[in-house]
Order: structure tokens, then C-alpha cells, then sequence
């Protein structure tokens, strides 16, 4: 089981040992919610949990603990090792105990509402972004490589760029909970839509961001909706197999979720929109520009006249030289 879903496991767990983001209570929510997802296991597949399961628990924060415990509490397949190293010990052999309600994780403190600076708000009401510079942007970035792109995103906090306004609130929480059961179930379709929709974008510029091989698009897409860390790592691990199998993706990505600013990605945000109506405009202005010169070409020929204004042609009736 864990072969086939955490081919690298093993690894994620000795980078989480190192300086940088912490991936177990990630590891351990995604572990227990494909546990749960079925209703059978083998031995092996029982015993590869155990093992995996108890060693996480014991590294992990009370929230996480806490979900896990309300997740396994209702499974009736649950190890009896898991129950109790949970604290849901069975009173007899072979009986489970009356499982407990679920847990709910103590309520997230609203962070303070930070106040633009006084130079923040002039550089925002001042410099909105043009179309072409839009685009400029939107190009470079799908053209940068990976350290590139850290590097753009860095100086886009500080660019005098207009940044899109933040999404609110409960349109952002709504997305993120689409997403990550859309990311889980692998659908690619209701994943593009929701990201465009919410967002407010067209569906060339979603699919772009999704279909994205490095990744930071993605993180970008994310970090404007606000969406919490682990649930991008989720993202990241279901959604994108060609990195959740790699360490050092996971990795690297994950640092650049937790260092990237607000700002950054809100500028990226006003760049993808302003690319589209950049791109609707060449279209346009070569097929004006074109009828133009058809409509000019046109015009001349019909006022090129004969003769001049006022005078009247002379007609020839005969070879009389008194007619002519």
C-alpha cells in the first residue's frame, strides 16, 4: 500500500528531520484518510499502517492528532495498536469500545488585519498595470526556470505594480475545499474550472497554471486564494505525481509556498488577467488594422476623378477638324 502511494516516504520523513518545513502531519492525515477510504485491507496492508501510523503519531501537534483520532475512532477496521496508542483502548478481546465523538480542532486565531503602508497605497492607486506589461510578465514567468521564477516572485513584492484585490473570504474557503476534493479525486476537469472560476480567470490561463510542470504557477494560484500550507502539500502530493514522488519537489515547493508574499502573488494574479485582454487586443487590432487599409485602398480609387471639378470633357464626333 505505502509502496504504491508514498514511494518515497522514507525520504520525506529524513527531510522532515532537517531544517525547513515540517511534512508528518501532512503525511500522517493523508496515510489515515486513504486507510479509511476502504473498507478491507490485507495483513500487510494492516501491519505497513501500524507500523507507519504509530511512528507519526508520536511526532505530530495535538490539532493533527486530534483529526487523526476522529477519523479512526468511526472506522470500524481500525487496528486495535492504532486504538490504542489513541487512547480508544477495546474493554474486551475482540469488542470495541463506544467510540468517541468526533474531536474538533481548536478554532484558528484570526491574524490581524495588516494596514498598507502610507507608500503602499500610493504605488497601488498610481500604477496600475497595462495590458502589455501584463503580458511581459505572464511570459516571463512560464518561460523561467525554477530558481528564475523565485527570483520574479521575490521582486514582484516590491514592484509599484497594482496587485489584483485579495479574494474574499468565503469564496477563497469554498475554492480550497473544492480543489483539495478535486485534487484527491484526481479530477483534473472540475480542478481547471474551479481554479479559473475562482480566480477570475479564463480557462487558457487555468489550464496553463495547471498543467505547469514546475509547479510554482500552482503555488502562486494557491498563496492568492490563502490557502493553508498543508493543504497545498496535499495538493501537491495527489495532484502532482511528478512531484510528490520527489523529495527534494516537495520540498522545494513547500519553501517557496511558505516564503512567498501575499503581494507577489496578487501581482502574478493582476499580470494573468491583464495577459488575456493583452491578447484580445493584438487579435483584434490586426483584423482592424487590416480593413482599415482594405477600406483606405478603397477610397482612393473611388476620388481619383477624371477630370478636373468645373470642366466638361471634350467628346470627339468625327474626323471634321471643325468637330474637334
Amino acid at each position: 500500500m505505502t509502496k504504491s502511494l508514498f514511494p518515497g516516504f522514507d525520504g520525506l520523513m529524513t527531510l522532515s528531520r532537517r531544517e525547513g518545513v515540517d511534512v508528518r502531519p501532512t503525511l500522517l492525515r493523508v496515510l489515515t484518510d486513504l486507510y479509511v477510504q476502504t473498507s478491507t485491507h490485507s495483513d500487510d496492508e494492516q501491519r505497513q499502517f501500524v507500523e507507519l501510523a504509530t511512528r507519526l503519531i508520536d511526532q505530530v501537534d495535538d490539532a493533527t492528532r486530534a483529526a487523526v483520532k476522529a477519523r479512526l475512532a468511526v472506522y470500524p477496521q481500525t487496528p486495535v495498536p492504532i486504538l490504542q496508542k489513541l487512547g480508544l483502548v477495546a474493554t474486551q478481546e475482540g469488542r470495541r469500545v463506544p467510540l468517541a465523538r468526533e474531536i474538533p480542532a481548536p478554532p484558528r486565531a484570526p491574524a490581524p488585519a495588516r494596514v498598507p503602508t502610507e507608500a503602499e497605497q500610493r504605488m497601488a492607486a498610481n500604477l496600475a498595470m497595462q495590458p502589455k506589461e501584463a503580458a511581459e510578465i505572464h511570459d516571463m514567468f512560464f518561460r523561467a526556470g525554477a530558481s528564475e521564477r523565485a527570483l520574479i516572485l521575490h521582486n514582484l513584492a516590491q514592484t509599484p505594480l497594482k496587485a489584483a484585490p485579495r479574494i474574499p473570504t468565503v469564496r477563497a474557503k469554498r475554492a480550497i475545499q473544492i480543489l483539495e476534493m478535486a485534487a484527491i479525486a484526481g479530477d483534473i476537469e472540475s480542478f481547471t474550472f474551479e481554479l479559473g472560476d475562482s480566480l477570475i480567470l479564463p480557462s487558457r490561463v487555468a489550464a496553463q497554471i495547471v498543467d505547469d510542470a514546475g509547479g510554482e504557477a500552482l503555488a502562486v494560484a494557491a498563496r492568492a486564494l490563502d490557502m493553508p500550507s498543508p493543504v497545498f502539500q496535499r495538493i501537491l502530493l495527489f495532484f502532482k505525481p511528478e512531484i510528490g514522488t520527489s523529495v527534494n519537489a516537495v520540498y522545494r515547493l513547500s519553501r517557496l509556498y511558505d516564503r512567498l508574499a501575499e503581494r507577489s502573488a496578487l501581482v502574478m494574479l493582476a499580470a494573468w488577467r491583464g495577459s488575456t485582454l493583452a491578447v484580445t487586443r493584438a487579435k483584434y487590432q490586426s483584423s482592424l488594422h487590416d480593413g482599415e487599409r482594405q477600406r483606405a485602398r478603397a477610397g482612393a480609387s473611388q476620388t481619383r476623378p477624371g477630370v478636373q471639378p468645373g470642366s466638361s470633357p471634350a467628346v470627339r464626333t468625327g474626323t471634321n477638324p471643325s468637330d474637334r
